[in-house]
């Protein structure tokens, strides 16, 4: 005779079906928004912030960058938490803490609160990404697919999507129930990730026990300092701040040690370091992302103190860019051509580049949207190409802390643009510093482009390639 526990089990089980289990889609990419949709529509904010604080703007950019190192940290830790666990346990957990944070955000009394709030969605934001790639890969590994590419390209266009279009989410929020209505909209967006994955997200079921006894904790303090101390010492760069690449490699001198001696590590770097193709696709991210978001800051500073064009025009005058990286994303998705992408991406960021060359303050507008439509193309295949390439090169059962380090290189490549914008345009976003920073760009882009030639692993992977 079945118990009431066990015949309720059998009501809610629910058949695997044959192909890809679309109810999954929803929750993950509703979960994986959560991080670009906070990171753009602060920029609308920050003016309003500072004016109710009495804050200045170098204060106010704590809520920027709390948000960057929060969830380049997060992302690999939580992933590799993803990997023992399972992606159930942490997407709830990373999703009901992004609704505790915007309605601490919400509530903030201080600028000191909302940038403590910041932090928080920067590690509740932190789980859903690692947590999608490791459902594909769960997937397609029960479905017997090649790969399920056209989900993952949905996460990827996605969160362009949403990067797109969270400055002006953000402001229409903003004019309707001021700057802390950027805060309350994570409160129903969590809720319904948490309706989503509590109904649809496979439970996990193995020995908890010996997961948690393998926990590297002090791994991932180590692991932690360092990126924490590189990177704020890439927010500013001075002599000054020396101490900080000094510690970075006194923490990651303690981290290696920790890592190759003990038993269970959070990052085994015995097997990342004969991954060469994987730390490879980790470089281009950073080299393609340095690129990209050295445009975006630098471009867009330009056309408003350069070339002389209105925050809003200027605003206007980027829609091509983010029109043409939707659009080749989109068109190019369904197949992984992941060498074929880099390649193309790379040659055409370097024509990108030489157009900036071709500006000045005169330029006509039809020019400057034209160099944004090119730059546009490389921007929707790199991310992508990555994307697929690590999905094909890390170990399965480490594919969500993977996947993080893949984050946090991108968020490396942020922190490097915004150092090289800083340096290039510390009189001013006049046409010479543009000039420079595209020269670096360029440097950068080629870089990129030898990368993609010289790994021949590219135009080799396949499902039954071996994952290290």
């Amino acid at each position: 005779m079945t118990s009431h526990a066990e015949r309720t089990a059998a009501r809610t089980r629910r058949p695997a079906p044959p192909g890809f289990d679309r109810r999954l889609i929803a929750p993950m990419i509703l979960g994986s928004i959560l991080n670009p949709i906070n990171s753009s529509m602060i920029a609308v904010a920050l003016v309003p912030i500072g004016l109710a604080f009495g804050a200045p703007p170098a204060e106010t950019a704590w809520l920027v960058t709390a948000l960057y190192l929060a969830t380049a940290v997060g992302q690999p830790v939580i992933g590799r938490l993803v990997d023992m666990y399972g992606p159930r346990l942490l997407y709830l957990a990373g999703t009901a803490l992004v609704g505790a944070a915007g309605l601490m955000g919400a509530l903030a009394p201080s600028l000191g609160v909302l940038v403590a709030a910041r932090v928080l969605l920067g590690f509740g934001t932190s789980a859903a990404y690692p947590a999608s790639m490791q459902l594909a890969r769960s997937e397609a590994e029960r479905t017997g697919q090649d790969s399920p590419a056209r989900v993952l390209t949905a996460l990827s266009v996605a969160n362009q999507t949403v990067a797109v279009v969270g400055p002006a989410l953000g402001g229409f929020l903003i004019g309707v129930g001021g700057w802390r209505a950027i805060f309350t909209v994570n409160v129903p967006l969590s809720a319904a990730c948490l309706v989503l994955g509590t109904l649809w997200l496979p439970r996990r079921h193995g020995d908890r026990d010996r997961a948690r006894r393998s926990v590297d904790l002090p791994g991932m303090a180590l692991f932690s300092a360092v990126l924490l101390a590189l990177m704020v010492f890439l927010m500013s760069p001075r002599l000054a701040h020396w101490w900080l690449p000094v510690g970075a490699a006194v923490a990651a001198a303690g981290f290696a040690l920790r890592e190759l001696r003990t038993a269970g590590p959070f990052i085994d770097l015995r097997v990342l370091g004969g991954n060469v193709p994987l730390l490879a696709t980790y470089l281009r991210q950073f080299l393609g992302y340095t690129t990209s978001y050295s445009f975006m800051y630098g471009f867009t500073q330009w056309l408003e103190q350069g070339r002389g064009l209105h925050a809003a025009d200027a605003g206007l005058v980027l829609l091509p860019l983010s029109l043409s990286a939707l659009t080749d994303s989109w068109l190019t998705g369904r197949r992984e051509a992941v060498r074929a992408k880099l390649l193309v991406g790379g040659a055409v960021q370097i024509v990108a580049c030489a157009g900036l060359l071709l500006l000045h303050s005169g330029s006509p507008v039809w020019l400057l949207l034209a160099v944004g439509a090119v730059m546009g193309v490389p921007q929707g295949l790199i991310g992508l190409a990555n994307q697929n390439a690590l999905y094909r090169q890390a170990a399965p059962e480490r594919i969500a802390s993977a996947a993080g380090l893949l984050r946090t290189f991108m968020y490396l490549g942020a922190l490097g643009a915004s150092a090289a914008n800083a340096a290039f345009f510390a009189h001013g976003a006049d046409t010479a510093g543009l000039h420079e920073l595209a020269l670096f760009m360029a440097a950068g882009s080629v870089l990129l482009l030898l990368a993609g030639l010289l790994d021949r692993s590219l135009s080799t992977l396949t499902p039954t390639s071996r994952k290290a």
